[in-house]
Formats: structure tokens, C-alpha cells, sequence
């Protein structure tokens, strides 16, 4: 399915970069996730039962996360490329490279930034080190979307995509 948030969303290979990188991504935003809420939340590192399951998470699945992780490329493109005016490397560099550069530098930026938020880092823990492997996968957790429209002060219309919110 090809998802436009905006009229001149049209990067493709940007939105390839992005989707390259997606399971890394996200497996670095779980583990800085993990660990800035055990500095947050259990400075003198008692070993409780929760401190105990965050540790013990190595798993990989981040299945709902990727509304998130879709969302945010998205605001990447409108943010930084709306005008769908990509540009010529003139030294020979490669686009889909430097548009994977590009993309995990400020992913990982907002990634540090998402984190100064007790909400944010208690939904991820939720959709991933808390959420029960054997139940199936019912809806997306609507606390992503709304964290993600309030600190980008943007609204995801379906039919019209990224709409800046007014005050």
C-alpha cells in the first residue's frame, strides 16, 4: 500500500531509505527506551520484577511499533523534503545512503528528544517489553499517535494527510 501524507510526498528513494532501516531503528529506540527508563525510574538499580523484565527483553518484535515508525518517516519527508525536491550529489556519493544517513541521524535526535517524556516511554515498554507475546495483535495503541501529534503540533488527516494543528 503506498501511503502519502502529503500532496507532494513523492520520495521514493528516500521512503526506501527509511524502510531499510526500519527493524534497526526500532531496535535502537527500544533499547534507549529501555535503558533511559531504568535511569529515570530506578537510579540505584534494584532488581525488581520490572526492572528484572526490561532487562531480560531481547525480543525483536516490533510489530506495533510500526504505525509509529511509519508515522515518523512520514513527518521526516514533510519536514525536511515537502517541496519533493531531492538533491544532485555531485561527489559521487550514493542518495540512498546519504537518505539512510539523513534519516537515522534524526530519528535517533528524536528518539533522545521522545524519551524526556514519562508517556512515551511507558507506551513503548507497553507495545513491547509488557505487551503479552500470545495475544494477537488487535489495534494500534492510539497513546503513539496522539504523543506524535502533540510534539509535531500536527494533525494525520486520512484523506489529507500531515496538517499542521493552529492554536
Amino acid at each position: 500500500m503506498l501511503r502519502k501524507f502529503f500532496p507532494l510526498d513523492k520520495n521514493y528513494i528516500l521512503e526506501e531509505a527509511q524502510l531499510s532501516l526500519q527493524q534497526s531503528l526500532l531496535q535502537y529506540l527500544v533499547d534507549f527506551v529501555k535503558v533511559e527508563y531504568l535511569l529515570r525510574h530506578n537510579p540505584l538499580g534494584i532488581v525488581d520484577e520490572t526492572a528484572q523484565k526490561i532487562q531480560q527483553h531481547t525480543g525483536e518484535d516490533f510489530r506495533h511499533l510500526n504505525e509509529f515508525y511509519l508515522t515518523t518517516m512520514g513527518i521526516f519527508r514533510y519536514t525536511f523534503y515537502s517541496d519533493n525536491q531531492l538533491e544532485f550529489l555531485f561527489d559521487g556519493s550514493d542518495d540512498f545512503k546519504k537518505y539512510q544517513r539523513e534519516w537515522s541521524t534524526q530519528f535517533k535526535k528524536w528518539t533522545k528528544e521522545f524519551c524526556k517524556h514519562p508517556n512515551f516511554l511507558r507506551a513503548v515498554l507497553d507495545l513491547t517489553v509488557f505487551y503479552p507475546t500470545d495475544s494477537p495483535f488487535l489495534m494500534v495503541d492510539n497513546r503513539m499517535n496522539v504523543f506524535i501529534s502533540e510534539f509535531f503540533s500536527i494533525k494525520i488527516h486520512p484523506q489529507k494527510g500531515i496538517v499542521r494543528r493552529t492554536a
